[in-house]
């Protein structure tokens, strides 16, 4: 997917033929342009990895292996960022102290660094517990189910919740627009549907 192109718009100043013949001023020979500024280069994307952008499957479990881990381990960023449309956002729905909610709205870049520090001391790892999903033409709408352990082998999650996940293709790959996620809590556990594939 390319990123949109900024185009400047010309403006001509011609005078009508009519008004030269009244005796207005002539037209200049030449229109007078005038010309948007140039728009600064956009930082290039990572190229994706064929396997990971190939299908809906794949896109989603690249998602949840990029950000999975144990402490210390890296993660590979570039390898995050190529699975985002350039414009792609992220967000986390979650509860105030006065009852209300907000969503934390995120690009890419934000989560890498919010999470670099906390995954270099704590064990992560999200899987995919069910998943429904809606296409239609170049887009998709995913809504995956997951759970989130500090340990692969741990046997309770410590967290488990939604990732709402919008994808677009663009004819030749797969990519994530925006995925936005609420964690479930004390007053709203996951239903039976949403642990099971749709």
């Amino acid at each position: 997917m390319n990123r949109l192109a900024h185009i400047g718009l010309a403006l001509a100043f011609t005078a009508p033929a009519a008004m030269a013949q009244q005796g207005a001023p002539a037209a200049p020979a030449t229109p007078t342009a005038i010309a948007a500024p140039a728009a600064p280069a956009a930082p290039s994307m990572p190229a994706a990895r064929a396997a990971d952008v190939a299908s809906i499957d794949a896109i989603i479990a690249a998602v949840y292996d990029v950000i999975s881990g144990p402490a210390g381990a890296p993660r590979d960023w570039d390898r995050m960022r190529s699975l985002f449309a350039p414009e792609g956002r992220m967000g986390a729905v979650g509860a105030r102290p006065d009852g209300s909610y907000v969503l934390r709205s995120l690009t890419p870049e934000d989560y890498i660094a919010r999470n670099t520090k906390t995954f270099a001391t704590m064990g992560f790892f999200e899987t995919e517990k069910a998943r429904t999903t809606e296409v239609f033409g170049q887009i998709a709408h995913v809504f995956s189910t997951y759970e989130a352990r500090h340990a692969k082998d741990d046997a309770k999650p410590f967290m488990r919740g939604v990732n709402s996940i919008q994808l677009i293709h663009d004819g030749q790959r797969w990519y994530v627009l925006n995925l936005i996620w609420r964690a479930e809590d004390a007053k709203l556990q996951l239903p039976e549907r949403y642990l099971r594939n749709g």
